[in-house]
């Protein structure tokens, strides 16, 4: 049994993954303090439930990031390499904008802080770009699952210094002490950059234009042979206008159900997290309980789910771990209403957050390790940017309109609504898997 054990988690000592993971530390930090941290301060302040919502929009860096990613596959701007480069430039920026937000003020000026919250989450969005495109490019095929569970293990670490620790803190010192503080955590961040390796190049672009278009073409040409190939029923001698039309439409509803499955996979339980810390606070629960029961619970479950859904997803593939986990994450959600309906109770409270936590962080291994797979190590960046620009769209531009949909429907039917919204992908993602291998 021992050994066993040792063998599951021998993959995770050796040296690169042990890099993804404290790359997924750095990278989850940032986010959490432009999401909850941020959410509490504001709350706080008294500003509205509607403003508060519409703060998600702060996040839109985080979808709209392939637009500046071929900046990152053309250009090299320093001796440490490609990848290293830029991740050391975005990595000090980050400090820089994170110690601006916390000398902000929101109930003199709220849209000001928006704007600094914002300016972190391009700088977050970048080293984001820069990392994912060092772990796909670093690890083989075989070794993406392992890569992106160790990735989450580590994302979650640091969505716990940033959220049960910034709220503990908060509790007892200034916002700003705060920020001040998260910004030396982050520190780290260039500490891993400096000792890692660079990985190997697979591509040089011939000009910046091309490292722009050519992303894009590769990914919705990559499946032109198959989709012919297997539209048997069409003669090649005798195509009509219109058989050549079903023919293009065949060759892009591979790449564009790829892409809708990207969006929609993880939009429930997104939207369901988008409004969690003024929830909690709404029905009674206090920041320090916020921070070390549903933080600490929600940290352990994590990583629990993280471990399982790599070695689950080794074992049974990735396709009926995705299937699985996505129905795993819709019945979870709903546990939100039930607590919604009970009100105050640490119990209840710590055994949703609990499964909910263990659901998402299988799910997010699985997704995670999903898109690597639909990236081209010659396009790492900005393919791997686009699609993880699809992934965060709920929490940006849907999850702005969260606050509303709480006012209008209520806590319980807005956590059942965000059950619901999580099948459709899973239907994509049956009809996706008769075209491709997953």
């Amino acid at each position: 049994m021992i050994c066993n054990m040792l063998k599951n988690i021998s993959p995770y000592l050796e040296k690169k993954i042990l890099i993804t993971l404290s790359m997924g530390f750095v990278s989850g930090v940032p986010l959490l303090l432009t999401i909850t941290l941020l959410q509490a301060w504001l709350t706080d302040e008294g500003v509205t439930k509607s403003t508060i919502g519409l703060f998600a929009l702060v996040g839109l860096p985080y979808s709209l990031k392939f637009l500046w990613a071929p900046l990152f596959d053309y250009f090299t701007i320093s001796r440490l390499g490609r990848r290293r480069g830029w991740l050391l430039l975005t990595q000090v920026l980050l400090i820089i904008s994170i110690i601006a937000l916390g000398m902000g003020n929101p109930s003199m000026n709220a849209w000001n802080v928006a704007l600094l919250a914002t300016l972190v989450a391009i700088s977050s969005a970048s080293q984001d770009i820069v990392i994912d495109a060092y772990r796909r490019e670093s690890l083989t095929d075989e070794e993406q699952t392992i890569g992106a569970s160790a990735y989450v293990l580590g994302y979650r670490i640091g969505a716990l210094a940033a959220g049960a620790g910034g709220l503990i803190l908060a509790d007892h010192m200034s916002y700003q002490m705060v920020y001040a503080l998260m910004s030396i955590v982050m520190l780290y961040g260039i500490f891993i950059t400096l000792i890692a390796d660079e990985p190997k190049r697979y591509y040089q672009p011939s000009g910046f234009i091309s490292a722009v278009y050519n992303p894009f073409v590769e990914f919705f040409n990559r499946y032109v042979s198959i989709n012919i190939a297997s539209d048997r029923l069409i003669n090649l001698k005798t195509r009509t206008k219109i058989a050549r039309r079903q023919i293009l439409g065949n060759v892009l509803l591979v790449p564009v159900l790829i892409l809708v499955f990207i969006l929609l996979y993880k939009i429930g339980d997104t939207m369901a997290h988008s409004l969690s810390t003024n929830f909690y606070l709404d029905i009674g629960f206090t920041k320090t309980e916020i921070g070390a029961v549903v933080k600490f619970f929600g940290l352990i479950a994590t990583l629990i789910g993280a471990f399982l859904g790599g070695l689950i997803s080794l074992r049974i593939g990735l396709y009926k771990s995705l299937i699985i986990f996505g129905v795993f994450q819709a019945l979870a959600t709903l546990g939100f209403s039930v607590l919604a309906f009970v009100g105050n109770n640490i119990y209840l409270l710590m055994t949703i957050v609990s499964l909910e936590n263990l659901a998402a962080g299988m799910g997010y291994t699985a997704y995670l390790a999903f898109i690597a797979n639909m990236t081209s190590k010659k396009f790492t960046a900005t393919q791997f940017a686009l699609m993880t620009a699809l992934m965060s769209l709920p929490r940006t531009l849907f999850s702005s309109y969260s606050g509303f949909l709480v006012e209008m429907l209520d806590w319980e039917l807005y956590f059942i609504f965000c059950s619901l919204i999580a099948f459709p992908a899973l239907i994509i993602l049956v009809k996706l898997r008769r075209r491709i291998n997953i």
